[in-house]
């Protein structure tokens, strides 16, 4: 079945990889981008199922005419990716008020408001999948990204409640979860405007891994990505959350199990006699 898709930040990276592999498939597309200019080859290559549309996700004026030009166009969405996304390097004494403001417009109001666009119509036509596309950091902090994981944490947990939701109305939702692919992202990240020198040798690590990221041969590739996200939106089922990538299993794997072992600590500090210390209250 030929489905309609709308995908935000189709650029370059895992965007651009998605939005070809959607056209390739034969499905119909509302490809987005800050400057729609560069996906214009990719619009004359499959002129009848490819459009494009201006989209900065934290204007609200553009993301409704995004979803109305996929109406108008094509007669609905059954598919939105919510995949556009920023960086910002620093820690969090790094981070001022407005930059976590602003990560958390891209990387949480933006899908929010993305999705309550698309819901009515998914509701009306009996279905519909939403993927929201989150990162490792979503489940695990990084030191230097304080406001980054902010931001895919919210993302994650709108997802896992947005599920429970839409689910009796035949719409699926998914948090999408790559592991380390090789695109500009980490190249492009955002440094805050006050840097702490205290904190150089705390983020050195993950600044260089993440600047590496696009010329590592290790890392997986664009199209990998591409592919399994058409996988699970054409399967019957899939779970809320869905890591992409053999790392990203591995790593969540290793991650879930320090959470039981930190689980564990919590409950003998707080149960466990032999653990607890009373102490006499501060007059």
């Amino acid at each position: 079945m030929t489905r309609r898709w709308l995908v935000t930040g189709c650029s370059s990276g895992l965007g651009r990889a998605l939005a070809e592999a959607v056209a390739e498939a034969g499905d119909r597309l509302v490809a987005t981008a800050r400057r729609p200019a560069v996906l214009r080859d990719l619009a004359t290559r499959f002129p009848d199922l490819v459009t494009t549309a201006a989209l900065d996700v934290r204007d609200a004026g553009q993301c409704e005419a995004a979803v109305a030009h996929a109406v108008e166009r094509f007669g609905g969405v059954d598919v939105l990716v919510n995949n556009a996304g920023a960086g910002l390097f620093g820690a969090l004494e790094e981070v001022g008020d407005d930059e976590l403001r602003d990560q958390l417009e891209v990387l949480a109001v933006a899908p929010a408001r993305l999705a309550r666009l698309v819901l009515p119509h998914m509701r009306r036509q009996g279905g519909g999948h939403i993927v929201n596309v989150s990162s490792l950091a979503g489940r695990v902090g990084f030191p230097g990204l304080s406001a980054y994981v902010a931001g895919k944490y919210a993302l994650e947990g709108m997802s896992q409640v947005l599920a429970a939701e839409a689910a009796p109305f035949g719409i699926r939702v998914t948090a999408v979860e790559p592991g380390g692919f090789a695109t500009r992202y980490g190249a492009a990240l955002a440094r805050t405007a006050a840097q702490v020198p205290a904190y150089a040798d705390v983020t050195r690590d993950m600044r260089a891994a993440l600047s590496g990221m696009a010329d590592d041969p290790a890392m997986n590739r664009p199209e990998m990505f591409a592919a399994q996200v058409l996988r699970l939106v054409g399967a019957r089922a899939a779970p809320v959350r869905v890591p992409v990538g053999a790392d990203a299993f591995a790593f969540l794997e290793a991650a879930e199990a320090a959470a039981r072992d930190e689980l564990t600590a919590a409950r003998a500090l707080l149960h466990d006699p032999e653990t607890t210390t009373a102490t006499a209250p501060v007059a």
